[in-house]
């Protein structure tokens, strides 16, 4: 059962798309497992940018199978955009793309209720995507799924009990609550059109691994963005980290094998919350300029600062990390002096794993200082091509966190990426002759 999860070790944003997109021709299948259109992954491929939000990244590589697992909350007005873009671009073959059937649907008073909730001084700095709202209704046992679409009077039921759940909060802010009777009939329409690829995408998987294919699931978000494990309450609504490729899919946690987590050559967060090593000052701006730090789903300015290794320490453990990727290193070039977070000071003492809840927002950055070098590295043919302190740059990164750089970008382009290697590549195999089988068989 050969699988392997990419995960981000930040607060998300660390370029997870371009490394599943290269990592897709060694895969049989791609599967997203949890958040929602609150993601954007984008990639760069012969110089043309492409954003996906719910489809696998993936998706770009005709061979490989794309799933949205159950554990997602899936907007129907994206996906439905999503395919068509597929398919305008060839690559919506038939039993390309299976849609859980048990992934819950996000409507439009999600995104209202989104929107209205976050503003002020208390604001999180969602992506107003509907998307916590939607888990709200999953843990309370309302939530409209896709299976739901398929069918009229069990959806308007459904939807009339939810609108009756929201209705109160949505006349606090004095708005009114969208028409049940028209939107009953816009997503019965959303349905038939998403129709050809829903199914029981658990029980397609495990039938895949039993059979000896090799998948690849995409993390959406980044760990220190884990409505469990994060900078609560400004954390994304779902489970994020490796472990939620087993729930949100429907797959033992047993046929996990390798974990392989992306992280930036230094950190950004986008919205509200604790940001220890974040820059506000001519540095931050360097570096947002430099890598172009504006989200792919909102457009927002990112905040940015030096590289947290107490963070990201913190990640590879949660995930089990076996080895690391590391994107945009060639935005460092030419900045001066580098800095990188080893541990925190809080209430007097020095931290060296992550503070206790109540302290995220009161932590000091403890800093190591490195010299910087000012070599472009877009030309580097491997490693060793890299200039010295960069190398060590790399290398006092792999002490502290105590996890290998196997893979390092060096550019938005997929050719700009050195140690790309298979990454199922030594994992144990099944003694079996994969069996060809559709979607829907």
């Amino acid at each position: 059962m050969p699988a392997v999860v990419v995960v981000g070790t930040q607060w998300g944003d660390e370029g997870k798309g371009k490394i599943v997109d290269l990592m897709t021709p060694f895969a049989d299948v791609v599967v997203r497992y949890g958040g929602g259109a609150n993601a954007g992954h984008t990639l760069v491929v012969d110089g043309h940018r492409v954003v996906f939000h719910l489809i696998p990244s993936g998706a770009l590589h005709k061979q490989t199978r794309c799933v949205l697992g159950h554990g997602m909350v899936l907007d129907p007005e994206v996906l439905v955009a999503e395919l068509e873009e597929m398919e305008a671009r060839q690559l919506l073959a038939e039993g390309r793309v299976l849609i859980s059937d048990r992934a819950h649907v996000v409507l439009p008073h999600h995104r209202l209720v989104d929107r209205l909730r976050d503003q002020g001084s208390k604001a999180i700095g969602t992506t107003h995507r509907g998307i916590g709202p939607c888990y709200e209704d999953k843990a309370a046992r309302l939530g409209i799924r896709v299976f739901d679409l398929l069918h009229r009077e069990r959806l308007r039921e459904r939807l009339q009990a939810n609108l009756e759940r929201w209705r109160p909060v949505i006349a606090h802010f004095g708005e009114a609550c969208p028409e049940l009777d028209a939107m009953a009939e816009r997503y019965l329409a959303l349905g038939q059109k998403l129709s050809p690829w829903i199914g029981d995408t658990g029980h397609w998987l495990r039938r895949a691994l039993d059979q000896g294919q090799r998948v690849l699931f995409e993390g959406a978000q980044g760990a220190m963005l884990d409505v469990d494990l994060g900078t609560y309450p400004y954390v994304t609504s779902s489970c994020v980290v490796a472990s939620g490729a087993s729930a949100g899919a429907g797959v033992s946690p047993l046929g996990i094998q390798r974990v392989v987590g992306v992280t930036k050559a230094y950190t950004t967060r986008v919205g509200g919350g604790p940001f220890p090593t974040e820059l506000d000052d001519a540095m931050g701006e360097k570096l947002r300029s430099a890598g172009k730090e504006f989200g792919a789903t909102t457009g927002r300015p990112r905040r940015c600062g030096w590289l947290d290794l107490v963070a990201l320490r913190f990640a590879v453990q949660v995930n089990g990390v076996s080895e690391l990727v590391m994107t945009k290193l060639d935005v460092l070039s030419g900045l001066g002096d580098l800095r990188l977070c080893v541990a925190y000071e809080y209430e007097g003492q020095r931290y060296e794993e992550v503070p206790p809840p109540e302290g995220w927002g009161e932590v000091k950055p403890i800093y190591e200082d490195f010299e910087g070098w000012s070599e472009p590295l877009e030309g580097c043919s491997d490693f060793a091509a890299f200039p010295a302190a960069a190398r060590r740059y790399l290398a006092r990164i792999e002490e502290v966190v105590g996890c290998p750089i196997r893979v390092v970008s060096v550019g938005a382009d997929r050719r700009a990426t050195l140690g790309l290697r298979d990454p199922f590549d030594g994992l144990p195999k099944l003694d079996v002759k994969p069996k060809a089988f559709s979607f829907k068989s």
